[in-house]
């Protein structure tokens, strides 16, 4: 796989039954007509997640279908709804088996291969805190999880009485409610953790890689301050994620590790072994920041960029036009995905959705024909070797003159490998920017004229050398949101 390589997230359930749907037919994985695979491929993704493979809980759909939260909201954002698209969560697994209704595992190993011999990797799940609260190890294998006898009053919601009469605690992030339809896992029983390597192990031989689901919540220190109350001696001397990414690579060392994780872990959790880590931190800075809060995340240690998961949408946000506005979306993708590290879209993304709806419901996808063009172009122009094997730095940019502070608004970059240079300017405002750019850290060259050609637009341009480092560099003006890609030999 590529360095800086492009990961596509599409809902498997959501996926097939569009695909059903245009086709007139019942389609399982093994189904998927090849051109959509090779569209995967034509647009540049090195590998396709596929969320929510695994076999579905029905205690699960029967909680979505009742719960006053999802029922509220869905009546507010599509009024119409059919309860019967109402299902299960997707991270309420009941067990690590391929859903019977996408084929199962033959359909699921048959998909693999035709990805595979077009160069794309297969990237699955992996929830390792909880379960949800029907699987059938509550009855084979209640040890895995943590249990009590009785609960008092103050327990209610947190508990549920399973299968033996004992008391399941529900999974949980310590910031929020209880997940109704889950079982808590308890992480810190050997038995458990051994469990739980043995379905990695499995998983690491019908995969190409996995997704991990709320991974900071098994570290030792956040599991034993989450559940202290119901564990009974110390926690582990060992981390679970070292030993297992480790056993697991042993025999696989191209097996990919994705960690979804909050909180400001995400440097620990890089160095538990994974190969990429959510960068929420610049999800949160293009969302709600200044441009040059943004490039101050983006002075990060470099191993730490090259490790992140960049984007500005997933099935947990907002969508992009919704959560950012249609112009500022726009800038947002390019600064996010003009940068190393791993570029995350997702399907409803390119598609230009304006509602995330709960990940219970299947909807019927919304086309934004103008924002599927903007993807298709920035995805071709970030598919140049130059932004995968090249050299990735900040590049300073000077004012204007001393009253017109807007340069600060500009996001700007340069990549260089070899001759081939790609010089990225972003103005992430509202008004417009004004700017000198200067020839500070370009390549040396014996060229008198550069031919720029801006890559968004197709416009080109011949300047002179000495453009650049006259009066402080060449004047650039950018549109509120303007993107620029300039791509030039030295």
């Amino acid at each position: 796989m590529r360095k800086n390589p492009h990961i596509l997230e599409i809902n498997t359930q959501v996926w097939l039954k569009k695909l059903s749907r245009e086709l007139n037919k019942t389609i399982t994985l093994a189904d998927v007509p090849q051109n959509y695979l090779q569209e995967i491929k034509d647009l540049g993704f090195d590998a396709l997640w596929l969320m929510g493979v695994w076999q579905q809980s029905p205690k699960s759909a029967e909680i979505a279908r009742n719960h006053p939260d999802i029922l509220n909201y869905l009546a507010k954002v599509k009024p119409d709804f059919d309860p019967k698209d109402i299902g299960p969560s997707l991270y309420a697994i009941y067990d690590y088996k391929v859903n019977p209704d996408f084929g199962g595992e033959v359909a699921l190993l048959s998909f693999k291969k035709r990805l595979n011999d077009l160069g794309v990797k297969l990237i699955l799940d992996f929830a390792g805190n909880h379960m949800s609260c029907d699987t059938p190890y509550l009855k084979t294998n209640s040890e895995y999880f943590i249990s009590k006898k009785n609960i008092g009053p103050e327990e209610e919601g947190l508990f549920f009485k399973g299968p033996d009469g004992k008391y399941f605690a529900h999974g949980r992030d310590p910031h929020f409610y209880s997940w109704s339809d889950t079982a808590q896992l308890n992480l810190f029983n050997p038995k458990t953790r051994e469990f739980l390597l043995n379905i990695l192990k499995y998983l690491s031989t019908i995969c190409d890689g996995l997704r991990c689901d709320m991974v900071m919540l098994m570290l030792n220190k956040v599991f034993a301050e989450t559940w202290k109350m119901y564990l009974g001696n110390g926690s582990p001397q060992e981390e679970f994620w070292p030993k297992a990414i480790k056993e697991i690579k042993e025999k696989n060392n191209y097996f990919i590790f994705l960690a979804e994780v909050y909180w400001g872990l995400d440097w620990e959790v890089q160095e538990s072994g994974f190969d990429f880590t959510y960068d929420k931190t610049l999800y949160d800075r293009l969302l709600l920041s200044t441009p040059q809060d943004i490039q101050g995340h983006l002075n990060a240690e470099h191993l730490y960029q090259k490790r992140s998961l960049r984007f500005i949408a997933n099935h947990d946000e907002e969508p992009p036009i919704k959560a950012f506005g249609v112009e500022r979306s726009s800038a947002a993708a390019a600064a996010c995905y003009t940068i190393e590290g791993a570029r995350l879209f997702t399907l409803n993304q390119i598609y230009g959705a304006r509602v995330r709806y709960p990940i219970q419901y299947i909807p019927k996808e919304e086309v934004n024909s103008k924002v599927v063009a903007f993807y298709e172009t920035l995805l071709r122009v970030i598919n140049h070797p130059c932004f995968h094997g090249g050299q990735w730095s900040l590049k300073p940019i000077n004012s204007i003159n001393m009253d017109d502070n807007s340069y600060k608004n500009v996001l700007a970059w340069l990549w260089w490998q070899s001759t081939c240079c790609k010089l990225v300017f972003i103005n992430y405002s509202g008004n417009q920017s004004n700017f000198r750019i200067n020839a500070d850290k370009f390549p040396k060259t014996n060229k008198e004229q550069i031919k720029f050609t801006e890559e968004i637009s197709g416009s080109t341009k011949e300047l002179p050398i000495s453009a650049f480092k006259q009066d402080g560099g060449f004047p650039v003006t950018l549109k509120p949101f303007e993107i620029r890609i300039y791509s030039f030999d030295f």
